[in-house]
């Protein structure tokens, strides 16, 4: 396996547990993705959780999990999970589900 370079494209799948859900965190990921150059795509789920997936440099995606942890200011983030996955580069935005 070759080692992945900070400029090297990468994909994650992210869910956010807690209090994530009525307090603007899709449209604050959305802000932030949009100003790191990423794509994919964020929605809520019905079990409360956020669910996002997001692709671009190493260094961006990390940012947006650590940015995940925290959330916006009236978030209470439990827990966040993180599972790596091949660049599919298929987005061409960073969109809000519904």
């Amino acid at each position: 396996m070759k080692n992945i370079e900070e400029n090297d494209r990468v994909c994650a799948h992210i869910l956010v547990s807690g209090r994530v859900q009525g307090v603007a965190f899709r449209y604050y990921a959305r802000n932030l993705a949009y100003q790191l150059g990423m794509r994919g795509w964020i929605k809520n789920l019905a079990n409360g959780q956020v669910e996002l997936v997001v692709e671009g440099s190493k260094n961006s995606v990390k940012e947006m999990i650590e940015w995940c942890k925290q959330g916006p200011r009236m978030a209470q983030v439990e827990d966040v999970e993180v599972d790596w996955l091949p660049c599919s580069g298929q987005y061409v935005d960073f969109q809000v589900k519904i």
